[in-house]
């Protein structure tokens, strides 16, 4: 294994170059090498629950289609025809039979095999159907999560999840005895690098600057559940690979663990008086408690971070332009009177008239503004190197506002931009 030196100085123990965020020869070298090799993720199972269903979407900056044949499994297909390049689906999800190029009809079924070409005289001798079909990733799924590569020879999921696969299982448990699902999303693009937004789901730091009129906007119960500054339970853990976790209501990491001891938050009595009908007080309880989700945020390298209540997926579109999902989640199944109110805590802080998302957005674009007019200085990620410590579990660990969520996501990119493999 050899590295680059130029690639590999732009990375240090506390700091990174701006030029990270604005050089396209890097952007360019970050779609070869960190999206089309590494595990990507690219849907929720809840998005494509029947067979037939489909969505399509993105790995870097490639377009994909998801499916679920006839035979409930689950496919990622470039979406490309194999005859002249022309996509072969532009609706965003749905339920079909398959998929048929626009340009010269070549169709192709669910799992991505060639089955028809029209006016196939001409053929003959030429090309076996069964020889082109739609190019398919390496598919891995984890906890509902669905990843797809490129990469033939990517190491299994479940190694490149790691240490992230207990805070999968975690997250997954606020459905309270219901499978968590996909409610609907928002999309929005801003200004800047996809490594800008890749930072902010473990810093914690922003969230009470950024976020004022959002803690300004809610009952007193729920800004003090995340008025953390002062709070050592509050941490973040760098799980490898690029992954890591920061912890904001340590009550809420595990909803397995209650010592019944917590109130229930005012806001939502009408809530547990509705469920009281029909449930135990027990899952009533636990239902009510994971309103507001878990009380961490986990990011994923390099696209997704599952965030207290919602996903958010990142798509770089070009050095300087994302694109973000934020994908709000409900309880499969559950009681609609819970879904819904799970929609407005979501409604509240994303989408264009949240309190959340548009603060975070200018804070994004003006990242990149700055760093445009200084790219030769460097970005600090140093805050609380000098309180890092490993955990049990030897993981680098510090206060939820220091930026150890940071420096694993640059040690990863470094890792990858610098291997020859």
């Amino acid at each position: 294994m050899t590295t680059i030196p130029e690639v590999s100085s732009l990375v240090q123990s506390d700091r990174v170059a701006g030029s990270l965020y604005t050089d396209p020869a890097l952007f360019e070298s970050e779609m070869d090498r960190i999206f089309h090799r590494t595990w990507v993720w690219v849907a929720h199972e809840s998005e494509i629950p029947k067979a037939g269903d489909f969505r399509t979407t993105w790995v870097g900056r490639r377009p994909v289609i998801v499916t679920r044949d006839r035979r409930g499994s689950i496919n990622v297909l470039l979406n490309r025809c194999r005859h002249r390049g022309a996509s072969v689906c532009e609706t965003l999800k749905g339920n079909g039979n398959g998929f048929t190029c626009p340009y010269h009809a070549w169709s192709y079924s669910l799992d991505g095999a060639l089955r028809g070409i029209p006016y196939p005289e001409g053929y003959e001798d030429v090309l076996e159907k069964k020889d082109l079909p739609l190019l398919r990733l390496k598919v891995g799924t984890y906890g509902g999560m669905i990843f797809a590569s490129f990469n033939p020879d990517i190491e299994p999921l479940e190694d490149f999840l790691g240490g992230a696969r207990l805070w999968i299982d975690r997250f997954m448990k606020q459905g309270a005895g219901y499978p968590v699902k996909v409610q609907g999303e928002h999309r929005f693009r801003f200004n800047g690098n996809w490594k800008i937004q890749l930072e902010n789901t473990t810093d914690w730091y922003h969230f009470p600057i950024v976020h004022r009129s959002w803690m300004a906007s809610v009952d007193a119960e729920t800004a003090s559940m995340l008025s953390i500054m002062t709070d050592e339970s509050a941490v973040t853990h760098a799980l490898g690979n690029g992954h890591s976790v920061a912890v904001g209501v340590a009550d809420h990491v595990d909803f397995d663990a209650d010592d019944g001891t917590e109130k229930l938050q005012d806001r939502f009595a009408h809530i547990v008086e509705e469920l009281s009908k029909d449930l135990p007080p027990e899952q009533v309880r636990r239902i009510v408690r994971a309103m507001h989700g878990v009380g961490f945020n986990l990011n994923l390298f390099p696209n997704v971070a599952m965030s207290m209540a919602f996903f958010r997926v990142l798509r770089p579109v070009s050095v300087g332009e994302t694109e973000i999902r934020h994908m709000a989640l409900g309880l499969d199944g559950g009681p609609e009177i819970v879904n819904r109110e799970r929609l407005r805590i979501h409604e509240h802080f994303q989408g264009p008239f949240g309190f959340g998302s548009p603060d975070d957005a200018e804070a994004w674009n003006r990242v990149q503004r700055g760093v445009a007019g200084g790219a030769d200085l460097p970005i600090l990620v140093n805050r609380g190197l000098g309180r890092e410590k490993p955990d049990d579990l030897g993981q680098p660990t510090s206060h939820a506002t220091d930026e150890t969520g940071m420096r694993e996501a640059y040690a990863m990119w470094k890792r990858m931009m610098t291997d020859d493999n």
